[in-house]
């Protein structure tokens, strides 16, 4: 069990669909300089193609397995896809505090994101749902071309079985939530994301594209610390 230093905050940060732990490299020394403690967790769903099957609720398990190793209560930032794992495994997990949805998918038990989609994204068993053509655009549009090149460089393959697979619990209902809504979100419409925004306790809003921890870091920090201080 790992203890977490008196008064400092703790945050779990889960990262969306075909990215890794990786992708956090400029918001953690953010958070550390106004210390908080981090964690990360590389959700098994988005693979080389090594592991083709793991789906929902085996990201699900990997940040449950995450959590309980946490003496502590933990803030849980979900981006995009991690918002659906996210909200599955804090409904049983007694340490979270709190859960930033970033442009993340805030459902309702029985969801699942294939089906919140209207059927736009591959749905299935088995097989990987390969990096989107236009990432950089999608994913990375307010970031120095060069970074976003290299950040889709970075990307890797998500298991299909992860956007099929529905949510058995919605942990936002029983857990205090917040919506960070990207304003300029060329993956997931800023409306839509409005939408999901509705269900959390208190919504904020960044004038980012869809990866504020790489375009705005340092505001997305700020951000978190303000709402855990209010």
């Amino acid at each position: 069990m790992t203890n977490a230093v008196q008064g400092e905050p703790t945050i779990l940060l889960v990262h969306g669909a075909w990215h890794g732990a990786w992708c956090w490299y400029k918001l953690v020394p953010e958070l550390t300089a106004r210390g908080w403690r981090t964690l990360t967790v590389d959700l098994p769903s988005a693979s080389t193609g090594s592991n083709e099957t793991a789906g929902m609720y085996d990201d699900a398990r990997a940040i449950r397995a995450q959590l309980a190793d946490v003496d502590g209560p933990v803030t849980v930032l979900a981006h995009s896809y991690g918002g659906v794992p996210v909200t599955e495994a804090a409904a049983a997990a007694s340490q979270v505090s709190r859960i930033l949805y970033l442009a993340g998918f805030q459902l309702e038990a029985g969801a699942s994101l294939v089906g919140e989609s209207g059927g736009e994204l591959p749905s299935g068993d088995t097989g990987t749902s390969p990096v989107p053509d236009d990432a950089a655009k999608a994913l990375f549009n307010d970031i120095a071309a060069e970074e976003a090149d290299r950040a889709v460089r970075r990307l890797t393959p998500q298991s299909v079985r992860s956007f099929s697979e529905p949510l058995t619990a919605a942990a936002w209902k029983t857990v205090p939530s917040r919506y960070i809504v990207c304003e300029h979100d060329e993956m997931l419409p800023p409306a839509y994301q409005e939408s999901m925004g509705s269900r959390a306790d208190r919504v904020y809003r960044l004038p980012s594209g869809h990866s504020p921890f790489l375009s705005m870091a340092s505001e997305l920090a700020e951000l978190i610390t303000a709402d855990a201080d209010s």
